[in-house]
């Protein structure tokens, strides 16, 4: 249970991702503004390269299922390139924007979206692929509202769990609204037959959830339960019961049927060596390893770049990630810090989540990876995440200068006062 003031009121439960301490915030500006650049360069440089390693790799992964099924090698190449420069300006956008905004305007955000995801699911408006309901066609583009769902139902739990009033610590609290809100948004993503979109979106909250403090019973009961509902819905659907038993535990004995896209991206991975066949020689992109430029792009970078190429682009993820981690710990507020550690949390997460399928150590969910994978909502989207998180780091400083000139504005006055007057 929190502990309450003198007063009577609940105090906030303790984090286990702590907020600086406000007397190391209030530092000299010169300082702060230096931490803050540092933070930022870190955070923005591996995007950028992440972003740039992406748009080259599915020039490469993507050119000859592109010239088969458009007639242009660079077909997938122009559209995520478009949509980098759209997520590159919704970043820039998303920085300038005070991280107090998202508070206020999560929850119609998700009114807005969940009506967005239920359209895909109708025949003449809705478009399918591999029989998940996930895309909506809009002439030139198409939009995948499941994937803009991701970070605004973190910003509404960040919202929520620091309301003046919440206690963490208690169950009821924690679940409501809380809960219902998860399970309407997962609901509605599961009717698109998209599970591994919505492990991300749990998973995420309940790594928010650990940050703002909630108990460790608690946790352990939300995740009790959200692993039985994904085995209900695993082994209650046939297709995703053969994903799981042939397709990855045992895909060596089927390897031209169920176990063929983990069998070919493995050997992608181990036709690499060390410093790869040479950029655009993949061998298994030539129709042999299905998805090569979204799901499975890894598996090419690898084939390609080696050991070494693979090795920097998890170095640029767990760049982007501790700079996310910093920015979080060094919030000027709790909303802050749970926005900042929830985008992390989430771009983690799916990150682990791709990497592990392509490599075989976790089933294959379709879930892409960030940056990489071709996906022009996701893409946008997870931009816009850094860009949010970017703003968390901007307001840390502009924090910081107004309690320094605060301070040096009250010291003139203060020390005249008591001078007796000529």
């Amino acid at each position: 249970m929190a502990d309450r003031s003198a007063t009577g009121r609940r105090t906030s439960p303790e984090p286990h991702l702590r907020l600086v301490r406000p007397e190391d915030r209030v530092r000299p500006t010169r300082d702060a503004a230096a931490a803050v650049r540092r933070n930022l360069a870190l955070l923005i440089v591996p995007t950028l390269l992440l972003t740039v390693i992406g748009l080259v790799m599915v020039l490469s992964a993507g050119s000859i299922s592109a010239i088969e099924g458009y007639d242009n090698s660079f077909w997938y190449f122009n559209r995520q390139s478009l949509y980098a420069v759209a997520g590159l300006v919704v970043l820039v956008v998303a920085a300038r924007v005070p991280h107090t905004v998202w508070r206020r305007a999560a929850i119609p955000a998700l009114v807005a979206v969940v009506p967005l995801m239920l359209l895909t699911l109708h025949p003449s408006i809705g478009s399918s692929l591999y029989g998940a309901a996930r895309w909506i066609d809009l002439g030139p583009i198409t939009l995948q509202p499941a994937e803009l769902a991701k970070p605004f139902v973190l910003f509404a739990a960040a919202a929520i769990v620091t309301r003046p009033w919440k206690d963490v610590t208690r169950g009821r609290e924690l679940l409501l609204p809380l809960g219902p809100i998860v399970a309407v948004v997962a609901g509605v993503v599961l009717l698109q037959r998209d599970l591994g979109t919505t492990l991300i979106i749990c998973g995420s909250v309940f790594l928010l959830l650990f940050v703002a403090g909630a108990r460790p019973r608690h946790l352990f009961v939300a995740a009790l339960g959200g692993a039985l509902v994904t085995a209900y819905f695993i082994f209650g659907t046939a297709y995703r019961r053969t994903r799981l038993m042939e397709s990855w535990l045992r895909w060596e004995l089927d390897p031209s049927g169920a176990g063929w896209q983990l069998q070919q991206g493995l050997i992608a991975l181990g036709s690499g060596g060390w410093f790869g066949v040479g950029l655009g020689n993949s061998r298994q992109k030539w129709e042999y390893l299905p998805n090569a430029h979204s799901d499975f792009v890894f598996a090419i970078l690898g084939e390609e770049l080696g050991l070494a190429g693979a090795l920097f682009v998890l170095a640029l993820f767990g760049a982007l990630l501790y700079a996310g981690i910093r920015i979080a710990v060094s919030a000027p507020d709790p909303f802050g810090r749970l926005l900042a550690a929830g985008v992390t949390g989430w771009i983690g997460l799916q990150t682990i989540v791709n990497l592990g399928a392509v490599t075989g150590l976790l089933p294959i969910t379709g879930v892409p990876l960030p940056f990489l994978s071709f996906g022009g909502t996701a893409l946008v989207v997870t931009l816009g995440g850094v860009g949010v998180v970017a703003s968390v780091a901007l307001a840390g400083l502009r924090t910081g200068r107004r309690r320094v000139e605060r301070r040096r504005t009250r010291r003139p006055a203060t020390a005249g006062a008591g001078r007796p007057s000529r």
